[in-house]
C-alpha cells in the first residue's frame, strides 16, 4: 500500500487572508481499506463547497486507481460513488479552506416560526428519522423546556440540558444507536449528542438537522484524543439554520462542514454494499499560517500525485453504513 506525503495541488490563484478577519485551515482525512472482492462503495468526505468557508485548493487520491462518480444527494452532499476493487485501497483526501475567524454567531433573541410559517423545505426536519424517534420523545421535551421562551433561548435549553445530562464515553454507543437509546442510557460521543439535541428541537416543533465535519482546536484546549471528525447540529431560527454544538455547548471557530441530513444514515461517513474491513483512519483539521502556506502549498502542489478537484478561489464522530 503506498503512502501518501502531505500534498494538495495547486490552483494558479492564491488568495491572501485579511489580517484578523479570517482564517486558513488544512483539513482532509486518509484511509486504509481491504476487502476479499469488489464490493461498491459511497464516501462522504469532501468539504462542502457551498459552505461557510471558501476551498482554495483540494485533491483526491486513490491506490490503487480506481474511477471516482461524484454526485449531489437530496440534501446537497457532494458523495463520491466507486468499487473498492478487491485488496488493500487508501483513499486520503485534502484541501487547504479559508473561514470566517470569529466563532458560530449567537443570536439570543432569534425567534422560532409557528409550523404554519416555516418554509416547505424545512418541514422534512421537524419529522422523526431512522434514529431520531422524536414522537417517542414528545412529552419529555415538553416537560423539560415547554416553559422556556419561544426563541433562540429553547434550543440553548435543549443543548444545556444534553450537555449536562449526557455523559461522553468513547465506545458506549454503535452505528445503529438511536436518539432514544442515548436518551435513557445518558451516555454517548459527539454523534449521540447531535441526535438527541436533534431529536428534541424535533420534539418541540423546532426544525433540525444532523451535521458533521471537521472541526479544528483553536481556542480551546485540544483534547488527548487523536482528531476525528465532529457532529453537530442545525436548527431553523430566526428564519435561517444556525449552528449548535451540545456536546462542547460553546461558540467554536472553524467548523468545515462535509454533510447534513435528517439524522446520521443520511451523511454516513462510508457506506460499503458487502465487506469492506477498516484498518487505519486519521483525520487532520489544522491552522496553517496564511502567508508561508501558500508558498508551501506551491511547492507541494507541483508533486501532488493525485487528481485535482479544481477548486479555485472565488473572487473572492460520524458514522459509516453497510449494505449487504
Amino acid at each position: 500500500m503506498t503512502s501518501f506525503a502531505p500534498s494538495v495541488t495547486a490552483t494558479s490563484r492564491v488568495s491572501t487572508s485579511s489580517e484578523g478577519t479570517t482564517l486558513r485551515l488544512r483539513v482532509g482525512c486518509e484511509f486504509a481499506m481491504e476487502s476479499a472482492g469488489p464490493v461498491p462503495m459511497l464516501m462522504l468526505v469532501r468539504a462542502r463547497p457551498d459552505g461557510e468557508h471558501r476551498t482554495l485548493y483540494e485533491s483526491r487520491w486513490l491506490d490503487p486507481e480506481v474511477p471516482v462518480h461524484e454526485y449531489i444527494d437530496g440534501f446537497g452532499n457532494f458523495c463520491w460513488r466507486f468499487t473498492a476493487p478487491g485488496g488493500l485501497l487508501s483513499l486520503r483526501y485534502d484541501a487547504v479552506v479559508e473561514t470566517d475567524l470569529e466563532p458560530d454567531p449567537v443570536v439570543p433573541d432569534a425567534p422560532l416560526a409557528l409550523v404554519q410559517d416555516l418554509p416547505d423545505e424545512t418541514l422534512v426536519f421537524t419529522l422523526g428519522s431512522r434514529y431520531v424517534e422524536s414522537d417517542l420523545l414528545l412529552d419529555d421535551a415538553w416537560q423539560l423546556f415547554g416553559h422556556t421562551p419561544p426563541t433562540w433561548a429553547r434550543i440553548q435549553a435543549v443543548c444545556d440540558w444534553v450537555h449536562e445530562n449526557i455523559r461522553y464515553e468513547t465506545g458506549s454507543s454503535g452505528p445503529a444507536t438511536t436518539a432514544l437509546e442515548v436518551f435513557r442510557e445518558r451516555r454517548g460521543v459527539c454523534r449521540d449528542f447531535a441526535l438527541l439535541s436533534v431529536a428534541l428541537c424535533r420534539a418541540l416543533n423546532i426544525p433540525a438537522r444532523y451535521t458533521f465535519g471537521y472541526l479544528p482546536d483553536i481556542a480551546v484546549e485540544p483534547p488527548d484524543v487523536p482528531m476525528d471528525f465532529h457532529a453537530w447540529f442545525e436548527a431553523y431560527v430566526g428564519g435561517r439554520w444556525r449552528t449548535f454544538d451540545a456536546r462542547h455547548n460553546r461558540p467554536r471557530i472553524g467548523r468545515v462542514i462535509v454533510g447534513h441530513g435528517r439524522d446520521a444514515v443520511d451523511v454516513a461517513l462510508s457506506t460499503s454494499y458487502g465487506a469492506v474491513q477498516l484498518h487505519n483512519m486519521t483525520v487532520w483539521a489544522d491552522e496553517i499560517h496564511p502567508d508561508a502556506g501558500d508558498e508551501r502549498i506551491r511547492q507541494e502542489g507541483e508533486r501532488a500525485q493525485g487528481y485535482d478537484l479544481g477548486r479555485q478561489p472565488e473572487s473572492d464522530d460520524a458514522p459509516t453504513a453497510r449494505k449487504d
